[in-house]
């Protein structure tokens, strides 16, 4: 073999394993928005997902053909310990009817003397509940500021899909727990 022919395989190899080290490394940054996207479109992991007006309204009409059936919704509220807010859920559990909208109230504070800025991350438990568990409104969709020694009480607006009835896994369930997590926020932006 020739030397300018060694030098072309070798120059071959050279951009197959540089192609392939840039495409690693491309899909080392596009993990976390796909794995973040795979979980909001699943569920997966307790992830809630987000409806709007119309979805709403279907999940209450397909609420009231299962004749009022019904779930509890526990609800936790945490706070990161570099955060010197007070945060909590305003009540421990709500009885709710399946595809019926509701909203619950969680309190906050910031214990600083310099307004802070938090953002909150949300799960909710079983994990198998996630996909049915939706939420139309919540202060966890943008980042939130409080001034020094202020106070607020932040809404979320949700239902529960009547469909949970359908799935197995989490047909028998009989209570959900929607758990938030206020953490400092660096950049201004909305909460992912």
């Amino acid at each position: 073999m020739s030397t300018q022919a060694i030098e072309r395989s070798n120059l071959k190899v050279g951009i197959i394993g540089l192609s392939i080290a840039l495409a690693m490394l491309g899909l080392g940054y596009a993990a976390v928005p796909l794995y973040r996207l795979f979980c909001q479109v699943t569920g997966f992991a307790g992830t809630t997902q987000r409806a709007d007006e119309s979805k709403a309204a279907a999940a209450a009409e397909a609420g009231r053909k299962l004749g009022g059936a019904t779930i509890s919704v526990r609800f936790d509220g945490n706070v990161d310990a570099n955060l010197p807010w007070t945060f909590r859920a305003e009540q421990t559990t709500q009885t709710v009817t399946l595809g019926e909208r509701k909203m619950a109230f969680y309190y906050a504070k910031n214990n600083s003397d310099q307004p802070v800025t938090g953002a909150a991350t949300f799960n909710v438990s079983p994990d198998q509940t996630g996909f049915y568990f939706n939420k139309i409104q919540c202060f966890c969709f943008t980042e939130q500021t409080l001034q020094p020694g202020q106070e607020v009480v932040m809404p979320v607006l949700y239902y529960i899909d009547p469909s949970i009835r359908d799935d197995p896994d989490a047909a028998p369930v009989e209570q959900v727990t929607l758990s938030y997590t206020f953490h400092r926020a660096s950049t201004g932006k909305a909460a992912e």
